[in-house]
């Protein structure tokens, strides 16, 4: 009979594992495949694809009014900070600047869509660590503030809101009066979440010294937004290179200090009382006047005046069929969305059709640190590294 040795159960192999591709942490559509030694991750490689869609090219086959809505369909939970960025590329091109109430409108639904993003981001990620409590009081916020996206636009959504130009619609006073008295509802309902997970010593274990990144190695890896922030360095767009009417606005920088996992949710929570404190100072000093161009070209003409003007109905049908044309321009315009800095690159070539769109995307960078972020931790920390990325799909895999 054949000497069977005795297994040496000393030495340890490395275990490979899919995570995902649909997985409930895994807020979207990702495959990563773990090298694992027992639970402790060796090495994380993220696999992208399976929800590609080829939105960038996609752009160049329509034109500049024909292409906004794919940029609601990028990051879907903050659809008007995508809008706003588009915009403000193509009214570089065009070389225009728009009215003072449209400037204001836009940053009053940018910071509504940073509560949505960030009332999202925390309570899914606790809804990941095990919290259940927080994702439903959130959720019952979320449909508020998305009424407000529906009152103003018509969609929940896919609002197209945020317009080259200006706003689709001006706003009403019957509005601006809901919101304003809805504030008080959102503090405490923030004051309540927030006490609910911080005092909770689960929810600490489970983050604090998580993940941690130092301020050299986010700079290295492209970081940006929340993620940058959580290791203390105070960039934020919104003040740094101020857009819209953010330079009219007094704007706090919220910052961390470990750029650990708890750092992150901070900052989130404290970037939500932050755009509490700037939709106040917008209601409060919202200026009268129009809501966009009034350029007929730019900006289609109001049902009024076309029951006025034939020249403003024929204007209403070239702005929907045919848009504008630009004349040779490139632009770069980046924003201070709720992930990070969102970047569109747009270049036109004499026509009515960008000649090439593309689009810089915060979750991408963050997401190709997560090797990084998550070597020698257990598979339970990749799971609450994961909830602090705040990653959505359509614009990394785009």
């Amino acid at each position: 009979m054949k000497y069977k040795p005795e297994l040496d159960y000393t030495k340890l192999k490395n275990y490979t594992m899919n995570f995902g591709p649909q997985h409930p942490a895994a807020h979207g559509v990702l495959r990563l495949v773990l090298e694992l030694r027992g639970e402790q991750v060796q090495y994380c490689d993220p696999h992208i694809g399976f929800l590609h869609r080829g939105t960038e090219k996609l752009i160049e086959y329509k034109n500049y009014i024909q292409a906004l809505p794919y940029f609601d369909r990028l990051d879907y939970v903050s659809a008007m900070a995508q809008e706003d960025c588009y915009s403000l590329a193509v009214e570089t091109l065009l070389d225009y600047d728009i009215p003072l109430r449209a400037k204001f409108i836009r940053c009053l639904f940018l910071e509504i869509t940073r509560i949505l993003n960030h009332l999202l981001a925390i309570t899914t990620h606790a809804l990941d660590i095990g919290a259940i409590t927080p994702f439903l009081w959130a959720f019952e916020e979320r449909e508020k503030l998305m009424e407000f996206y529906e009152r103003v636009s018509g969609a929940r959504m896919h609002a197209a809101y945020i317009r080259p130009g200006g706003v689709g619609y001006d706003i009403s006073l019957n509005l601006i009066e809901d919101i304003y008295t809805y504030i008080p509802r959102l503090k405490n309902r923030l004051n309540q979440i927030y006490s609910f997970l911080s005092t909770n010593r689960i929810w600490k274990q489970r983050l604090i010294n998580v993940g941690i990144i130092k301020f050299k190695e986010a700079l290295n890896l492209g970081f940006s937004g929340p993620m940058l922030r959580s290791t203390g360095i105070p960039w934020d767009l919104r003040v740094s290179n101020p857009y819209n009417a953010y330079k009219y606005l007094n704007n706090l920088i919220c910052v961390g200090s470990k750029g650990d996992c708890y750092d992150r949710y901070n900052i989130r929570f404290c970037e939500m009382f932050n755009s509490i404190y700037l939709i106040e100072q917008i209601i409060i000093n919202l200026p009268n006047g129009p809501y966009k161009i009034q350029d007929y070209k730019i900006s289609p003409p109001s049902i009024t005046q076309m029951k006025k003007s034939m020249e403003a109905i024929i204007h209403h049908f070239k702005y929907f069929s045919e848009a504008f044309h630009i004349s040779y321009g490139e632009s770069y315009n980046v924003i201070e969305s709720p992930k990070g800095e969102f970047g569109i690159h747009l270049i036109s070539f004499d026509s009515n059709l960008p000649y090439r769109c593309h689009i810089k995307a915060p979750g991408f960078l963050h997401l190709q640190a997560i090797d990084f972020l998550t070597k020698s931790h257990l598979i339970a920390d990749l799971v609450a590294i994961i909830g602090t990325l705040d990653i959505v799909f359509g614009e990394i895999d785009r």
